[in-house]
């Protein structure tokens, strides 16, 4: 018997162990070279497991089991033959010469028996096929095990009708209702969920923040009622040229951008006794996802546009809607944006993502009452947080580029020319 170990690959740089979420296949089963075996969660996203080689496969790892890097959790066992397919089965009858005149009893009851256990194979086929009706594969099992989902929630679109992965996130993201929604059981039972390798390095990096930086919270107010018209204004144009919608995010994005040239420091970071500053703007933009809170990178912001910036968002939405987030697409940020505001949020004090310096909260847009010219109107108002290391941000150069970002929110047009107003740049001030 020749057997061929599996072992977890290296999912990226300072990643020393992962969880094995999921089996996607069967103890037992025949698996072709690279085909994917498993998912594994590391503390920055889930990563497939492929097969390293052809053959039966045993595991050594259960799910849920937390592997080192480079350790063994399955082996392959590469003398085993692989089941015949129905292509093969069908160039056999197709080989086989026809009887010629009438069957003699044997060949008769022969066939009978064929067809006795032809019968019977298509009975198993369809037990199989209705068994699988409804059932989740092992990936989408956890997810539903995780937020409470059961099958009579999600319809399945794998073959025979089987819950895939997908289909629960599917349904998630079109907000399906879980059994957390439909009131207490009154059991008083309890229930122990090992925490994900991700939820753990949050965990980690949250207290490290609190322990190892100086981080403070400053806030302002911002009138959206300009933004907002002119959203309303050029939206569908805007849609139909660029073939992506006009959001907020687009805005405040490129507003950061503009700030963090007027004020590098809240554009730096911290490395030992060196402050590094950045000669680009990496923003982090923060989504939610089936399986946490997630915060891809846009690389290079400051040189996109509004549309290129809104389809970047999109892409990463959707990619962290499905857990297929990749290791570089998460690291490197040099700033994080994180709207609390999609939940409810009216204001909230954001922690720093580390080793990032600065991180801009967004939230709810609500109308209020405020004194414009000395007269009081109802404006659609948004608070705005940054949280910041004080060790490397001044409480002015805080409060300024928060003032920065309302002035540019406030007055659109600012952002096209850099924070200030066209007549500034047509004066040369």
């Amino acid at each position: 018997m020749s057997k061929e170990e599996v072992k977890v690959p290296s999912p990226g740089e300072s990643i020393s162990e992962v969880d094995i979420a999921s089996w996607t296949v069967s103890e037992g089963d025949y698996v072709e070279i690279d085909d994917v075996i498993a998912e594994i969660d590391s503390d920055k996203a889930t990563l497939e497991l492929t097969a390293t080689a052809s053959g039966s496969i045993s595991f050594i790892a259960e799910e849920g089991d937390t592997v080192e890097v480079g350790a063994v959790v399955a082996e392959i066992d590469t003398s085993a033959e692989a089941p015949e397919t129905k292509e093969e089965n069908k160039a056999e009858e197709e080989a086989k010469p026809k009887d010629e005149g009438k069957d003699s009893k044997e060949n008769k009851e022969a066939k009978d028996s064929s067809s006795d256990k032809a019968s019977e194979k298509d009975q198993s086929k369809e037990r199989e096929s209705s068994h699988a009706s409804g059932h989740p594969s092992p990936a989408a099992k956890k997810i539903m095990k995780e937020n409470n989902i059961q099958s009579n929630q999600i319809s399945g679109t794998g073959k025979g009708g089987r819950i895939t992965k997908q289909d629960v996130v599917s349904a998630m993201a079109a907000g399906i209702p879980s059994e957390a929604t439909q009131g207490w059981g009154g059991s008083r039972e309890q229930d122990r969920k090992k925490m994900s390798s991700l939820r753990r390095k949050v965990a980690e990096r949250l207290v490290s923040v609190k322990n190892d930086t100086a981080m403070l919270t400053t806030f302002n107010e911002v009138d959206m009622k300009p933004v907002m018209d002119l959203r309303s204004k050029y939206k569908e144009k805007f849609r139909d040229h660029h073939d992506v919608n006009l959001g907020f995010m687009s805005f405040f994005t490129k507003a950061v951008t503009e700030a963090l040239n007027h004020f590098p420091a809240v554009n730096a970071m911290i490395d030992g006794n060196e402050i590094v500053y950045h000669d680009y703007a990496d923003v982090g933009i923060a989504v939610s996802s089936p399986k946490g809170l997630m915060v891809p990178v846009i690389r290079n912001a400051e040189q996109m546009g509004l549309a290129e910036i809104e389809a970047e968002v999109k892409r990463l939405a959707i990619k962290a809607r499905d857990g297929k987030l990749s290791m570089d697409e998460m690291t490197g940020g040099t700033f994080t944006i994180t709207n609390g505001g999609v939940f409810g949020s009216m204001m909230s004090t954001p922690i720093i993502n580390p080793p990032q310096s600065a991180i801009l909260g967004m939230h709810n847009i609500v109308e209020r009452p405020v004194a414009i010219k000395g007269e009081v109107v109802v404006r659609p108002v948004m608070y705005l947080a940054l949280s910041y290391d004080h060790r490397i941000i001044d409480g002015k150069e805080s409060v300024s580029f928060l003032v920065k970002i309302k002035e540019m929110i406030e007055n659109p047009s600012k952002i096209i020319f850099g924070g200030k107003d066209p007549e500034e740049v047509l004066l040369g001030l």
